[in-house]
Parts: C-alpha cells; sequence; structure tokens
C-alpha cells in the first residue's frame, strides 16, 4: 500500500501510452464502461501535447493506465506513463528533481521526500490553478479531499504542492473476534486494555494474540507518540532525535512485551505479506497495522471473514497518534507543459474517475470525503457490521495536527533504519530498552551529521 510499507520491489513495470494509435484501440473497451468520446470537433486546446508521467507501482497508478486512452481521448493529450517499483522510482525521481530536469510533467511526491522535495522548490504551488475557475470548476471541489492528506503536501507556509491520491491509514483489527468476544472483551480502545486483551486470549484455541510488521520504524511510533515520545524533537525545524527518553524507552518495553509475550513463533521475521497471511488463515489474532492489509481478513478466501473485526488504533497515556502516509500528484518545477499536467492530475482525482476505479477495480484508499461518505462506498467498506470508512477517515484527520511531521524529513530513512534495529534488539533481549534506544540515538545522531544535517 500507499506509504513505504507497500510492496517494495524493485522490479520495473513499465506502462506507456503512446501514441493516438494506442489511444483509439483502447477506445472500444473504455466507451464500453460508460463514458462517451470526445465529439468531434469539441475544443481540444492541448491537442498533440504528450505528458511524461511516473509513479511508483502501487493499486491506484496501476488501475489508472487502464483509463489513460479516455483521457486522451477526451483532451487530446498524449501520455507516457511508468509505474515502477517504489525504490527504482524514488531514485531516478530524486536525481531528476535535484537537478532541475524537465523530463517529467506528472510526479508522486513520495510521503518521506515530501520535506526534501517540496521544501527545496521542486514542485509547483498548485493553487493557482486550484483557485483559478478558468482552469478547475468550482464542481471539481479541492476542500473535498480530506484535511489530513493534503497536510503533509503543504510547504512551511502552508501553500499546497501535491493532491493526495493515497492515504495509509493505522488501524486495529482481529481475526478471531470470537475469541476474544468469548472472553467478555471488545476491541482494545486504550493501550491497558490492549495488553489485557493479550494476556488473556494468548494461545487461546491456538491462537497468539499479537503480531505486527517488523518494519517498527512505523509500527512501533505509534506506540512511541502514544506514550509521549517521538522521533525528533520539533520536526522538521529541529532534528536532534529523541530516541532514549523515558517516553520512548517505556514505549519499547511496552511494544517488545506485545511482540514477544504474545506474538508467534518467529515474530521478528514477519514482514506484511506474512502479517497477512497469518490473520487471514486465523493463525494469530490481533494486529495494528495499515488499513489496506488489515482489511484483506474480510475478503472473499480468508478463513476469517466471518470473525474479523476491526478498530481505530489504541490511545496510550499521551493520546492517540496513528500513522498515516500520504503520497500526491505533483508538478515538478521543470515541467514545460504545466497546464496540461494539470488537466491530467484534475482528470485523474476527479470525483467521477474515483468513483468508477471505486466500483470497477474495487479500490479503497480514496482520499475523498464525498466518496468516502457515499452509500456505495459503505456498503463497499462494511464488513462484520463495522464501518471502515469512518476509521479510515478519522485516522486520517487525526493526522491534520502535524504529529506526521516527523516522517516527511528528509533524513527520516537514516533514522527509521536504528529505530528498526533498536526494537529487535529489545523484543529478542540482546539489549535492555534503555541501552539499544541509547544505542540508536548515539547512531542516528552520527548518521544525520554525516548527512549535513546541524544539530544542536
Amino acid at each position: 500500500m500507499a506509504k513505504e510499507t507497500t510492496p517494495r520491489s524493485g522490479r520495473i513495470s513499465r506502462r506507456t501510452v503512446l501514441t493516438a494509435a494506442a489511444a483509439s484501440a483502447g477506445s472500444s473497451l473504455v466507451f464500453g464502461i460508460g463514458t462517451a468520446p470526445a465529439q468531434v470537433g469539441q475544443n481540444r486546446p492541448f491537442q498533440g501535447t504528450t505528458l511524461n508521467v511516473s509513479c511508483w507501482s502501487a493499486p491506484y497508478p496501476r488501475f489508472l493506465a487502464d483509463y489513460i486512452p479516455e483521457f486522451t481521448e477526451q483532451t487530446g493529450i498524449r501520455v507516457n506513463y511508468d509505474t515502477p517499483g517504489f525504490p527504482i522510482y524514488n531514485q531516478r525521481v530524486d536525481l531528476e528533481l535535484s537537478t532541475r530536469g524537465s523530463a517529467f510533467d506528472v510526479l508522486n511526491i513520495t510521503f518521506i521526500f515530501t520535506s526534501r522535495w517540496i521544501g527545496a522548490g521542486w514542485f509547483t504551488p498548485l493553487e493557482p490553478y486550484i483557485n483559478d475557475r478558468n482552469k478547475t470548476p468550482a464542481g471539481w471541489d479541492f476542500s473535498d479531499f480530506l484535511a489530513g492528506a493534503v497536510a503533509p503536501l503543504r510547504d512551511r507556509n502552508n501553500v499546497v504542492h501535491g493532491v493526495p491520491w493515497i492515504a495509509d491509514a493505522f488501524m486495529s483489527g482481529c481475526s478471531r473476534f470470537d475469541i476474544i468476544r468469548a472472553a467478555g472483551m471488545g476491541m482494545p480502545d486504550t493501550f491497558d486494555e490492549l495488553e489485557r486483551m493479550c494476556a488473556t486470549v494468548h494461545n487461546r484455541d491456538g491462537v497468539p494474540a499479537f503480531v505486527t510488521e517488523n518494519h517498527f520504524g512505523w509500527t512501533w511510533i505509534a506506540f512511541l507518540q502514544g506514550f509521549g515520545g517521538n522521533v525528533f524533537r520539533n520536526p522538521p525545524d529541529d532534528l536532534m532525535p529523541t530516541l532514549d527518553t523515558p517516553e520512548a524507552v517505556a514505549a519499547a518495553e511496552f511494544f517488545a512485551k506485545l511482540v514477544r509475550d504474545y506474538g508467534p513463533e518467529g515474530a521478528l521475521s514477519y514482514n506484511y505479506d506474512a502479517v497477512v497471511a497469518a490473520l487471514r488463515g486465523g493463525r494469530v489474532n490481533y494486529s495494528s497495522n495499515n488499513q489496506a492489509f488489515l482489511t484483506q481478513m474480510g475478503e472473499a478466501g480468508s478463513r476469517v471473514a466471518a470473525t474479523s473485526n476491526y478498530s481505530i488504533f489504541p490511545k496510550g497515556p499521551a493520546g492517540r497518534f496513528p500513522g498515516v502516509g500520504v503520497h500526491g500528484w505533483g508538478i515538478p518545477a521543470g515541467s514545460r507543459n504545466k497546464d496540461a499536467a494539470w488537466e491530467f492530475i484534475k482528470w485523474s482525482m476527479s470525483k467521477e474517475l474515483l468513483t468508477r476505479i471505486v466500483r470497477e477495480k474495487g479500490y479503497g484508499a480514496i482520499t475523498r470525503q464525498s466518496i468516502l461518505d457515499a452509500p456505495f462506498f459503505k456498503e463497499r467498506m462494511t464488513i462484520n457490521g463495522v464501518d471502515i470508512a469512518k476509521i479510515y477517515a478519522d485516522t486520517i484527520n487525526l493526522a491534520a495536527a502535524g504529529y506526521m511531521r516527523y516522517r516527511t524529513v528528509h533524513v527520516y530513512p537514516q533514522v527509521n533504519t536504528q529505530i528498526t534495529q533498536a526494537i529487535e534488539r529489545v523484543v529478542s533481549r540482546q539489549m535492555g530498552a534503555r541501552e539499544s534506544l541509547r544505542q540508536a540515538q548515539t547512531n542516528s545522531i552520527a548518521d544525520l551529521r554525516r548527512a549535513g544535517v546541524r544539530l544542536q
């Protein structure tokens, strides 16, 4: 899914829509699913323009490829469309943007690079397009996008540079709620309730109580912030790491106990694919993870479709801080076709097209409130009576408070590595929490200074 916890394959999947012939060949298919062709003689001011568009390979950009011939037919704009794997995309785009190149007209603004890419002025401010009624009709309605999804795509002056196409929301789910209910308990709403639930139902019916993805630089942070800690002192302005505070130590001890004492054998080896397989097979009960992973328990083929349950992520002593990872379309500053690029973004993120992608492809990570509220979407996203769409929207809107800023700074990947290693040491009892986090703090400071970050 839509942050770096989505499959990170380095394999390139390339889809290109190049010629008018390709658009024409595709028209019989796309016209057959409900969109009429442009009328002969219709005004198409961008006729003959070619856009170069790229995004990392995720469900939405893959689905979008099937509709691009319609865009060409409607606008006359040809599209070279590329969807490589996540790491390859980021490497290529970071190099292209840093050289102020003009090779691309529309690019995904990757969540973990938003501070670097937007802060450096490498993307075009979009408000002149959003607010110009000659370029964007009122019905397109930018205000319909979830505030928490738009927030990471603003610069320090609150200017919008991207339109969010996905927001990964960290939530909670269980595969065997029948076991939890039989114990007289419900879905935990606090960390204390979570620990009591795990202690009570662990290994009942042979099912371990807890599992989460071993990318601890993602899955542990909601616990860290719930205990009142943070990754940096005041991101993005003050990037001094704060990994060895009493709050961080308490969070690491609590989290490690969940993973180690209530998890399956080999819990440290569980990546997101293993977590999903274990949950769908009913081999482990409760998990905190991304909505796109957890909702697979309710899909066809899952052994626990009838017993799964879902909730917003629990709150800790300092509050509730579920992770949200946002990606959005932006126009590189070097693009020579900015107006046509905006036409592509406007089309790709329109209510009409997104509604079709939900209905025709089953896509669920929507960032428009009107679609989240639509009866057809709520029906699709209700599992065993639980309104997943509401949990999703509530989670994203919580992030509007800004607690995800830690993840948008350009040097977070270095600290992410230190966090994951530190939590692994605590879970495996190689080190105590205090000692392990002190080492992570020292190593992170050294890594950031090597990266040129000035720390005080």
